[in-house]
């Protein structure tokens, strides 16, 4: 009995000292308190409006650049006929939109067709430094910019090498209504 009353207090010390959260690094605090996520977000949507410009200028080197070229990358949009569009995988992704912009070259020129986006209602979420989930409403004009087609919009981002990249692209589009250009706030 005297045993136990003495190893009692080193018991409890033990307990006490298992539970506390362990310390974190000198240099995970710095760096959590270096993030910047406005910051970090002007980037990524830079690096979201400047994958779109490099697809309809048909410039497949740029496009490319700007995804993850790794197998869990994905994109999927809806088509007007009711069914969906899913690629999963760089190859398959690639494959795609890669060969879709090759094999129409002329179609657009430059950026020469690029329709006027208004994205709207934006909801961004980090996890960590290196992750990033962004949804929004985007207003697709037609080239006369009289109509706007709606589709709601999802991106998730990685960074590689210090540079933000699309890993993941998601387009559900409402052809059915479309909304007259100056009926929706653009801020």
């Amino acid at each position: 009995m005297k045993r136990l009353f003495y190893l009692l207090p080193f018991i409890c010390f033990l307990c006490l000292i298992s539970c506390q959260d362990p310390e974190t690094s000198s240099e995970e605090m710095t760096t959590a308190a270096s993030f910047d996520e406005e910051a970090e977000l002007a980037v990524i949507m830079a690096v979201i409006e400047d994958e779109t410009k490099c697809f309809f200028a048909r410039n497949y080197e740029c496009w490319k650049e700007h995804w993850v070229n790794e197998n869990y990358a994905f994109q999927a949009w809806n088509n007007l006929n009711g069914t969906y569009d899913a690629k999963v995988g760089w190859s398959e992704v690639d494959r795609r939109v890669g060969t879709y912009i090759k094999e129409n070259q002329g179609t657009l020129g430059g950026t020469e067709g690029h329709p006027n986006v208004e994205r709207l209602n934006m909801r961004t979420r980090f996890y960590g430094n290196t992750v990033a989930y962004l949804t929004w409403e985007q207003y697709n004009s037609d080239d006369k910019e009289e109509t706007y087609q709606i589709s709601q919009e999802l991106r998730l981002m990685e960074k590689v090498d210090g540079d933000w990249k699309i890993v993941t692209v998601a387009a559900f589009w409402d052809y059915l209504n479309k909304v007259q250009a100056g009926t929706f706030d653009t801020k």
